[in-house]
């Protein structure tokens, strides 16, 4: 079949051999990462794709190396208190997903006698853990066949098959479905396929400036075949940094990262002069429980080994 991949979903080999070409390009083009590796951990890839979360591989890369020596199994990071796992996370973004990582990994050791879950319906009891979490390490870890759908697979299924520019704002069960259908039914397959389709739209398909002269189903994408037609839906825009809570939340972290004990009010005040968002973000730390109060006016990451 020549054209479109639209009705192509069929769950086994797509027509025009939309799986074989995907699957050859990824084996040339593929990035070597270690979470990829066959000596990779159920508990390294757990890490890489909670880190990997809305963060680009460059700056994931050392710190979960970081992560791994530290703490190379579930039931080390368990141990360890879980400002120490803030303060490692760095300047990775979102740093709520640190505290999430060591809740994961005590409930894997109180629970599964400290591995992770081998299964899609277990790893998604686990706090913290969400849908594409649960699919991804299912998948990637243990070859579970499951539907693994990230931000850079949605793109390409919106490109190549419906022939939109973007996906729509947030998943869809459409969305879901589609994604399902274009799934391998082999499980060795269907592993590699999520992770060719991740890489694809991470390096060719990608969101402001897609590759389309490299990508290995350019003739079949019903998006090119439109001629590229603009997104009609909502204006797409970056998200703000200076000057927003996110910012003034990282600098108040970083000071306390910064420290090896407990930091006086005085010294979170010198962060900014804009007392009142200083506050109202000092105020959500500790409602997230990424900053803990003590008593005489002092602050430090949630459990660490300060004195008071």
């Amino acid at each position: 079949m020549t054209g479109s991949l639209v009705g192509a979903a069929s769950g086994g080999d797509a027509p025009g051999g939309l799986h074989e070409r995907v699957l050859e390009w990824y084996s040339g083009a593929q990035r070597d990462l270690p979470w990829r590796r066959s000596d990779a951990t159920a508990w390294g890839i757990f890490v890489s794709e909670v880190m990997l979360q809305q963060t680009p591989v460059a700056r994931v890369l050392p710190v979960w190396v970081e992560w791994m020596t530290r703490w190379p199994e579930p039931t080390d990071l368990a141990a360890d208190a879980p400002g120490e796992a803030v303060r490692a996370w760095g300047r990775l973004g979102y740093p709520r997903r640190a505290l999430r990582l060591h809740s994961a990994a005590v409930a894997m050791t109180e629970r599964h006698g400290g591995k992770v879950p081998m299964s899609e319906a277990e790893l998604s009891t686990l706090p913290g853990v969400g849908a594409y979490t649960a699919a991804a390490v299912a998948t990637f870890a243990f070859g579970e066949r499951t539907v693994v759908v990230d931000t850079n697979v949605r793109r390409v299924i919106a490109r190549a098959v419906t022939g939109d520019q973007y996906a729509a704002a947030s998943p869809t069960r459409a969305e879901h479905t589609l994604a399902t259908s274009l799934v391998p039914t082999d499980p060795d397959r269907a592993r590699t396929w999520s992770v060719a389709v991740m890489e694809l739209g991470a390096l060719v398909c990608t969101a402001r400036a897609p590759r389309c002269g490299e990508c290995p189903i350019s003739d079949l994408c019903r998006w090119q075949l439109r001629g590229r037609p603009a997104h009609e839906g909502p204006p797409r825009r970056g998200q703000a940094w200076a000057g927003t809570d996110r910012q003034m939340r990282g600098a108040l972290l970083r000071r306390l990262r910064e420290s090896p004990g407990p930091v006086p009010r005085a010294a979170l005040e010198a962060v900014s002069d804009n007392a009142l968002q200083r506050e109202r973000c000092l105020d959500s730390l500790v409602a997230d429980g990424l900053v803990e109060p003590l008593p005489r006016d002092l602050f430090q990451l949630p459990g660490s080994r300060g004195t008071s």
